[in-house]
């Protein structure tokens, strides 16, 4: 044991500790302590005590002139923050180390060489301060890092850098909006042997989803090189989401979300004594790939699910954990190099559920750009561009921002935390969710849209904008000022309904938001919307577009499909990921998802449709649904959505999706559907799979005792069947005026099916927006016996109150 009070190998260190080390520190200590038999590896090193940055201050008789500095001081008051802030690490920076202290550093340092056989090992120079990585509060970025550093006297330098940083703008105004006394937030400093990401591959990973605060999920950031770029905002990296739970079994694989960054340049070793770091490019064949492989996702999420595990334990509480990582390029090991509990979903009131309603399409029609959303509010005002603090670029000084102004930038970084704070909103060229300026206003609970690209070229100074991040993961930039209604709702106090209700759900993006709204599962998920806004692309025009000679189209292909490992890969993952996404989020609750059921003139606005789909007099009675899926020459495009379907529910184990066959005219035809899926290993009743017919023909109706055979249940799609059943085009302005789903054709054949349906034990659903626009018609539904009843989530609430009501009014 050692018995200097000034140093502490991380052996040594643990989370009773934060006091003296620091609450990084003290994870790290902890780390290493209890969880190398559970494998995971932590980078070894030793710990600058508070004690020793206390010794440093005395001997330097530093603490009175800094108190008197720091009394009374208004952080609002951006100029003197600043003056103040530079005199204070300036004092500390033009201090000199006691003789004893030097001598232990520097001894220290030398055995931490010898212990991994290096004359002068190169090493990671973090400080950990005493109010930093706790439950409420991160103090993400406030104080100093300093990687590749070499050398006793470089890594005194370091040292005290580390120590002046204490007292950083940022970390100044940080700790003043937090209530942190200054003199009682201390600092220690890690010294940690350095992580070969420079030759690799390092990132960022949570616990749970930062957006929407769902807790099953592991999201990982990663990108190439030294993970600074990264936190900094400086690229956008790659994104993979891992559905948590199904981690437990090492044979699945629940990889829910992969999505390539930008990944430009990276951060690697400098070339001179004076130079730690440098900036250079990133090879255009490595930036088009994924910087994680599959296995190392795994295994990086399993890590950070057991981390979480153990600190929830630890603590008495779930602890959701922030964790830094790192691949060395040489060894090709993974590495943990930090962990602290998250910070703001963990503190939040999640009964509440707030929600913002506008006019969609008056909206769309302001729509200036899109970019990364972080946190879920609305923020207004007019556009403040600044490129740097001091105005040395020649824009406007920073103490010239007004409350309330939109904040625009290339990338913020934490020094600019005191100008966030006054901010309505920010909007950035750069970065990706888990950079540190993202951590912050996401705490602070500052909406924001970053990585947009071109912010602070489009935007002009004095601009009025709506930044909107109410939209899932795509935050909104709309010209002037959009009219919204907030409404916040309180969860325990709605009621319950004897009518399953279930969700219909469009976006992935929205999936995890939507899981929180009281649901009995996902009526309907159109393959379509994931088709259409993520994959982009026709499937045949994947498969066959070498064949076509189009070299336009099969460049874009190429560049679309960049990170998978074929056009067929690129389809069946970006499909399945949509659908596991939804699956994860409402798991184990029933998910139906409708294979496609775009119809030739859809198909055709896809990339390459042209060339694959025929000009129909009459698309929406035409070749759509399930007549395409047997047919010769759409079958193989066919064969990708059930592999998509089998990967999900197979590979990811998400065997809550249910299948459901769209514009399904006989039960013959029924029937080959059924032999094609089985053709391409999805059999009804394997592994559990259920199959569901979308009732929305009249022959479905008529028939429903012979499809009954074929299937599992049926789910009414009152839009087509209203059409089909009057006769008229619902996409027909001129006879809109007859449409009506509550006409009484229509009812009477929702009624025959809900008694042939039953007749037969077979389930029957509706996922049309009649029931939650026509409490009349929910009432009949109800009265027929429907079994579940699903609509858009926007309506979710006012049909449960509906709903209700009319049981209640239904049993008196």
């Amino acid at each position: 044991m050692n018995n200097s009070p000034y140093l502490l190998d991380l052996t040594e260190v643990d989370l009773s500790m934060i006091h003296l080390v620091g609450g990084k520190n003290a994870s790290l200590g902890e780390m290493i302590q209890n969880l190398a038999a559970r494998n995971i590896l932590v980078p070894g090193g030793f710990v600058i005590t508070v004690a020793a940055f206390n010794a440093y201050i005395q001997h330097n008789q530093l603490r009175e002139k800094i108190d008197q500095l720091l009394e009374g001081i208004d952080t609002s008051d951006i100029i003197k923050l600043r003056k103040t802030g530079a005199a204070i690490r300036r004092l500390v920076a033009d201090g000199v180390f006691p003789s004893e202290l030097v001598q232990e550093i520097t001894d220290r340092y030398y055995e931490l060489s010898s212990r991994y056989d290096n004359e002068a090992t190169d090493v990671a120079v973090r400080s950990s301060a005493t109010a930093e990585d706790l439950p409420d509060a991160s103090f993400a970025g406030q104080q100093e890092t300093f990687l590749n550093v070499r050398g006793a006297q470089g890594l005194l330098n370091a040292v005290k850098s580390c120590f002046a940083s204490l007292y950083n703008d940022r970390a100044i105004s940080y700790r003043a909006e937090r209530g942190f006394d200054h003199a009682a937030v201390q600092l220690s400093v890690g010294v940690q042997k350095m992580v070969r990401s420079d030759l690799g591959v390092s990132g960022v990973a949570f616990s749970i989803d930062t957006e929407s605060g769902f807790k099953d999920a592991v999201v990982i950031n990663g990108a190439y090189g030294l993970g600074e770029l990264l936190v900094q905002g400086e690229i956008s990296p790659d994104e993979f989401i891992v559905y948590k739970p199904n981690l437990r079994n090492p044979a699945l694989r629940p990889i829910i979300e992969k999505k390539m960054g930008r990944k430009h340049h990276k951060l690697v070793y400098g070339t001179t004594p004076t130079e730690l770091v440098k900036r250079v490019p990133v090879d255009q064949k490595l930036a088009n790939n994924f910087c994680l492989h599959e296995d190392q996702i795994l295994l990086l999420a399993r890590w950070v699910a057991e981390i979480e595990n153990y600190y929830t334990e630890k603590r008495g509480v779930p602890t959701p954990m922030d964790v830094e990582w790192a691949v060395d390029g040489l060894t090709k090991q993974l590495f943990i190099v930090q962990a602290r509990p998250e910070t703001v979903h963990s503190q939040r009131e999640e009964d509440v559920l707030v929600e913002y309603h506008f006019d969609e399409k008056l909206s769309a029609s302001k729509l200036i750009m899109e970019g990364i959303a972080v946190g879920d509010g609305i923020g207004f005002g007019k556009v403040h561009k600044l490129y740097s603090l001091d105005g040395r670029d020649g824009s406007v000084d920073e103490a010239a921002f007004k409350e309330g102004s939109v904040l625009v930038t290339e990338m913020t970084d934490p020094d600019w935390e005191p100008i966030m704070k006054k901010a309505s909103a920010i909007v950035t060229d750069k970065g990706g969710r888990t950079c540190h300026a993202a951590i912050v206003a996401r705490e602070m609970g500052i909406p924001a849209i970053v990585g947009t690209g071109n912010a602070s070229l489009v935007l002009q100074d004095d601009d009025e904008i709506t930044v909107s991040c109410a939209d899932g993961e795509t935050g909104k930039v709309y010209k002037g000022q959009i009219e919204f209604e907030e409404i916040q709702t309180n969860l325990k106090d709605l009621p319950t309904t004897q009518t399953p209700l279930m969700m219909n759900v469009a976006s992935p993006d929205m999936a995890f938001k939507f899981s929180k709204i009281p649901n009995s599962g996902v009526g309907l998920v159109r393959e379509e919307f994931i088709i259409n806004n993520y994959i982009k692309v026709h499937p045949l025009a994947l498969l066959k577009h070498r064949e076509v000679g189009d070299e336009v189209l099969s460049k874009k292909i190429e560049h679309i499909t960049s990170g998978f490992d074929s056009e067929s890969d690129f389809f069946i993952k970006k499909l399945s990921y949509g659908i596991g996404r939804i699956a994860a989020a409402f798991y184990p609750k029933d998910v139906i998802v409708r294979f496609s059921d775009f119809k030739s003139n859809e198909y055709m606005n896809l990339l390459g449709g042209k060339y694959f789909e025929p000009e129909e007099e009459n698309p929406m009675i035409g070749w759509r649904g399930a007549a395409r899926y047997y047919s010769d020459a759409f079958r193989e495009a066919f064969g990708l959505e059930c592999q998509a379907i089998k990967k999900v529910r197979e590979e990811a184990g998400l065997d809550n999706v249910i299948v459901m066959i769209p514009f399904c005219r006989t039960p013959a035809e029924m029937k080959r559907v059924l032999d094609t899926m089985a053709s391409f290993g999805l059999v009804r009743g394997e592994n559990g799979l259920k199959v569901f017919l979308m009732a929305e023909l009249p022959s479905n109706v008529m028939l429903a005792e012979e499809f009954s055979e074929h299937i599992d249940g049926f789910s009414i799609g009152s839009n087509d069947l209203t059409q089909l059943t009057l006769g008229l085009d619902r996409d027909s302005s001129l006879v809109a005026h007859l449409y009506d789903e509550r006409n009484e054709a229509v009812k009477m054949m929702i009624r025959i099916l809900i008694q042939k349906a039953k007749s037969k034990k077979v389930k029957v659903g509706i996922c049309g927006q009649g029931p939650s626009d026509f409490p009349d018609f929910a009432a009949f539904l109800i009265e027929e016996g429907i079994d579940t009843i699903s609509v858009t989530p926007d309506s979710m609430l006012k049909t449960l109150r509906a709903v209700s009501a009319l049981e209640q009014e239904k049993n008196s």
